[in-house]
């Protein structure tokens, strides 16, 4: 079996999504996710001028060879872009391998070690109240874990809110630039920790509640919150600073036992190595696509595993239901899972550009018994949906510095 052609296909059902099909000689063809928020294009190009020409001849089936080529034989290796379009082709790989022997990949990985797969989802709101309201809708759901946001009284833009009420598909696409957040510490501190005392109060301590930061707070800020939040038992609060010098989550630890765990914007195990091995946190949030796909996932599971830290990929709507699938089967795997994000099962538009089967039941979903990763696209329906042009925002202090958003 060879590679034939490699496909890019760029849409925006919604929302913007890249996607790669590979296909073979003998019929037999794979798809990845290869999105990467507000910088779709770059990684099209990364992946059509580069990466394709690479591809044409190699067997498919060389899954690990061909990541290491992919990776090394760049030579400059890391960094979004390129983890991103390598982490496409190698989902593609791993759903062609379980189509030829008409296995799950979960299978191929090892078998399950879990029935399913617990996820959380996101109650937000503009009041506490709102936001109790969501949470109490979850728990009526079956979900056992939910993370909480809430927009702060006089902030604009409070990362986690729903702006205008709108579903999180449509807050994207529709402005020429970025758009400005504001952000406050002081504000913040004060407020956040009477939502959770609150939840506590109304919905007892049998839900596991969960908590983003989105780093926005210094080390001594972050430890002062995690203690805050110790008497309301957080499953982890996520992203509480930023993670480019690592010393500070070993700052934080030494003031609080509230759970860590950061991630989502880590591209391989080097961003993680010394989290790790310190004991510095508590879940690694790295998702399939991000991190260079299914291959590396595997190997960060098991580092993680030998210092006590459990996966937590992260799974916002700027991943497609390709990457969702490849997590559940990832998550199916590991003997050292923790819990997936998990924002619902998309819209009408994203449902008709990707086919795909998800059963969740008593906060958990259920791994797909297809052959591959269990998901499949309908390029047609794509080409409804042309790319625009899209941002995340940016976050500013009340006096204009800008923050990390």
């Amino acid at each position: 079996m060879k590679i034939t052609n490699v496909k890019v296909l760029v849409c925006r059902p919604g929302r913007n999504f890249v996607t790669v099909k590979i296909e073979t000689d003998e019929g037999v063809y794979g798809i990845g996710d290869a999105t990467l928020n507000g910088r779709e294009m770059a990684v099209a190009a990364y992946l059509e001028e580069h990466i394709a020409p690479c591809l044409i001849g190699k067997d498919p089936l060389q899954i690990e060879d061909v990541w290491q080529y992919l990776f090394k034989g760049a030579y400059w290796r890391k960094g979004p872009v390129t983890m991103t379009a390598i982490g496409a082709v190698d989902m593609a790989l791993w759903d062609i391998f379980g189509k030829v022997t008409n296995m799950p990949v979960y299978q191929l990985l090892g078998g399950k070690s879990r029935h399913g797969v617990t996820v959380y989802a996101h109650a937000n709101g503009e009041s506490i109240e709102e936001v109790l309201t969501n949470l109490g809708q979850f728990i009526d759901q079956g979900y056992k874990a939910v993370r909480l946001q809430c927009t702060i009284p006089n902030q604009k833009g409070t990362y986690g809110t729903l702006e205008g009420k709108k579903n999180y598909y449509e807050l994207q696409g529709n402005r020429p630039l970025p758009p400005e957040n504001e952000w406050c510490t002081r504000k913040y501190m004060n407020f956040i920790p009477e939502l959770f005392k609150q939840a506590r109060e109304q919905f007892g301590y049998d839900i596991e509640l969960l908590h983003d930061v989105h780093s926005r707070l210094t080390p001594i800020e972050a430890a002062k919150l995690g203690k805050m939040l110790e008497p309301y038992d957080l499953m982890f609060l996520e992203d509480s600073v930023t993670a480019d010098n690592q010393q500070g989550y070993a700052q934080i630890r030494q003031h609080t036992t509230t759970p860590l765990a950061v991630g989502e914007i880590f591209n391989t195990v080097w961003d993680a190595k010394e989290l790790i091995e310190t004991q510095s946190i508590d879940y690694i949030r790295t998702a399939v696509s991000h991190g260079g796909g299914i291959t590396p996932m595997r190997k960060l599971s098991d580092f993680a595993a030998m210092h006590h830290v459990r996966m937590a990929p992260h799974g916002a709507p700027d991943l497609s239901p390709i990457a969702t699938m490849a997590h559940l089967h990832i998550n199916t795997w590991a003997p050292n899972f923790g819990i997936q994000e998990f924002v619902g099962f998309g819209t009408d538009e994203i449902n008709e550009v990707f086919k795909y089967e998800l059963n969740i039941k008593n906060g958990m979903l259920l791994p797909s018994e297809a052959p591959g990763l269990g998901v499949d696209i309908d390029e047609e329906a794509m080409k409804k949906y042309e790319y625009k042009r899209s941002y995340l925002p940016v976050s500013r202090l009340e006096d204009g510095t800008l923050w990390n958003w």
